[in-house]
């Protein structure tokens, strides 16, 4: 059967036999069978049907500069027919990695001067562990190999990665590693609802400091942590949070890895959301999806000189790396795409203009019955969903019929043309970079909608 004799129910029987999703129950998939999303352009994308919905997600918090975007496209043509592999083995480089490089050195924050390259978040993360690891080897400390993160954190499914993830089901599907700890995050709407910003930030910082002395501080190698946990439900910690978190770690030199592959990229209003919150003393931070905005895969590990110099005076050959590291191609897209980012002042945008306006209209569902909280920087904001505001009483305190729960809320948000994400709790909205302010109107009109739908739905 060709493309155009397939109907949409054969493409779904055809997904369901031979494609294993991520991140999914199959045996419900295959009941319900999976939407085919055939196009996409600027903020929106249409499924094999021709149904048309505004993603509030960017894909997965990555197509910033939207769908459709032709540059991108000319920049890996141009690049495939001038040199579209070329491997960073056997003391080997390419032009577009180098100029990539300089880039990401100049946009991200002061002191990391050195990029390693992977595909992906997760193998970014991987590789900052390893060197986390392998520096503390090399300063002649092994013994500081203990990694603390925090619950609900989300660095990547690969066993490394989902090992730092704070998702106990990772954990029990054998996302395992020795010498990983966790403490709770910093979620005030759950953890400090009777205490103010300030003395909430102080408190889930202190839960760090804690750790460290219960473990050892000549045990502890690094702390990782996101900015805002995207994957854990948009937490988005107090201003003053980080600024505790640097002191103790500085007290205690313990390094400081910061996962930016959500927040990076503009999302927040600032290239990274590392100077959103005054993020300064950076030892490692994790790059990826809004630097090719997702057209094509592409990570990074950028490097401060403090571990780029003991690893290159001390550490000679580094076992570690990717037939793909620094792929001509993906870092031509790269690019492209961080010229777009910077010639369409997408990030000042975001800043001044599209952030607060999403903040603003936000405000207009924080009183619906069923929301608990919202919370928002710039493009990346999160519902808190309730049974009751009054009293706010959680949909369900069984975490599987919670996320069925919501995920009736998402499917009701799809009805309305809009694409969300739930988690947890909570539903999240990370739209594109370019999204207009009649599109966020779009975006949270139609939410509202969606949330009666429901609320309705949970009366009866």
């Amino acid at each position: 059967m060709s493309e155009l004799e397939r109907q949409t129910s054969d493409w779904q029987q055809a997904d369901a036999d031979n494609y294993l999703h991520p991140f999914t129950n199959y045996k419900e998939l295959n009941k319900s069978k999976a939407a085919i999303i055939s196009r996409g352009e600027g903020c929106y994308v249409w499924d094999n049907d021709g149904n048309k919905f505004l993603d509030g997600l960017a894909g997965l918090a990555c197509v910033n500069i939207g769908y459709g975007r032709s540059e991108l496209a000319d920049a890996a043509a141009n690049q495939i027919n001038t040199l579209s592999y070329f491997n960073s083995f056997f003391k080997a480089s390419n032009k577009p990695a180098i100029r990539l490089a300089e880039k990401l050195v100049e946009i991200t924050p002061a002191g990391l001067n050195h990029v390693f390259y992977a595909n992906s978040g997760s193998e970014a993360n991987d590789t900052a562990l390893r060197l986390v690891r392998n520096y503390w080897r090399l300063e002649g400390k092994p013994e500081k190999h203990v990694i603390i993160a925090r619950e609900l954190s989300y660095h990547g499914s690969t066993v490394a990665a989902g090992a730092l993830s704070g998702m106990p089901p990772m954990h029990e599907q054998g996302a395992v590693i020795d010498g990983i700890e966790h403490i709770q995050c910093p979620y005030q709407f759950a953890y400090g609802r009777d205490m103010t910003e300030e003395e909430f930030g102080k408190q889930a910082a202190s839960w760090l400091e804690e750790k460290v002395i219960e473990l050892g501080a000549d045990k502890v190698a690094a702390f990782f942590v996101e900015p805002i946990q995207g994957a854990g439900g948009g937490k988005i910690p107090p201003q003053n949070y980080f600024s505790e978190v640097q002191k103790i770690c500085k007290k205690y030199d313990v390094l400081l890895v910061v996962d930016e592959v959500i927040c990076g990229f503009g999302r927040t209003g600032k290239w990274f959301a590392s100077e959103t919150f005054g993020i300064e003393s950076i030892d490692l931070m994790c790059i990826a999806k809004g630097v090719t905005s997702g057209y094509i895969p592409l990570s990074a590990c950028m490097v401060s000189d403090r571990i780029a110099n003991t690893l290159t005076e001390k550490g000679g050959e580094f076992f570690h790396g990717f037939t793909y590291s620094g792929h001509p191609v993906s870092c031509a897209v790269a690019l492209e795409n961080i010229r777009i980012i910077e010639e369409e002042n997408l990030v000042n945008r975001v800043h001044e203009e599209t952030g607060p306006y999403l903040a603003k209209k936000l405000e207009e569902i924080a009183e619906h019955k069923i929301v608990g909280e919202v919370r928002s920087r710039g493009l990346l904001a999160a519902i808190e969903i309730v049974r009751d505001r009054t009293t706010l009483e959680v949909i369900s305190e069984d975490m599987e019929e919670e996320e069925h729960l919501l995920e009736i809320l998402r499917d009701f948000c799809l009805s309305h043309g809009i694409i969300v994400r739930p988690v947890f709790s909570t539903i999240l909205m990370t739209p594109p970079l370019i999204i207009e302010k009649q599109e966020i109107d779009f975006l949270i009109d139609n939410f509202k909608l969606a949330l009666d739908d429901f609320a309705e739905l949970l009366k009866n």
